[in-house]
């Protein structure tokens, strides 16, 4: 399903694509904002990526990771990864989840939301498009 977003084939609310990643707002998110990102290399496991894509890989996720709380208004991020347990997309994805103290999430159970409408989902999308069009990407830093 994820090499199908990736590929345009299955819409989503994509805030960030290039040749490493695409990343997406959960369908089904614990907290609205909540992003996969998904590697372009089709592979299961963070084990399966090659050592080479490992870098490139994290570095989407840390970019996308310091554009939320200036995109969201949240205190941080919770990032994770699961590899087969949990893992319900055979696909490599990290998520990336807006945090704010007192939000409610405990350990590692995930009580899911959904957006009210598709137009409510593209706005949390425009909102951190938006952050990460400003930044500068650290491996393109000079």
């Amino acid at each position: 399903m994820f090499c199908d977003i990736a590929a345009g084939r299955v819409p989503a609310d994509i805030v960030l694509a290039d040749e490493e990643v695409v990343a997406f707002l959960d369908a089904r998110p614990v907290f609205k904002g909540h992003v996969l990102v998904a590697s372009r290399l089709h592979v299961v496991t963070l084990a399966d990526l090659p050592a080479a894509k490992v870098g490139p890989f994290f570095v989407r996720v840390q970019r996308l990771s310091a554009a939320m709380p200036a995109a969201l208004g949240c205190q941080g991020t919770f990032v994770a990864l699961n590899n087969v347990v949990s893992q319900s997309v055979p696909h490599l994805h990290v998520h990336v989840v807006p945090r704010t103290r007192g939000d409610g999430l405990r350990g590692f159970f995930w009580p899911r939301q959904r957006y009210a409408t598709p137009a409510e989902a593209a706005q949390y999308a425009d909102l951190l498009r938006a952050v990460l069009a400003e930044q500068r990407p650290a491996d393109q830093a000079s």
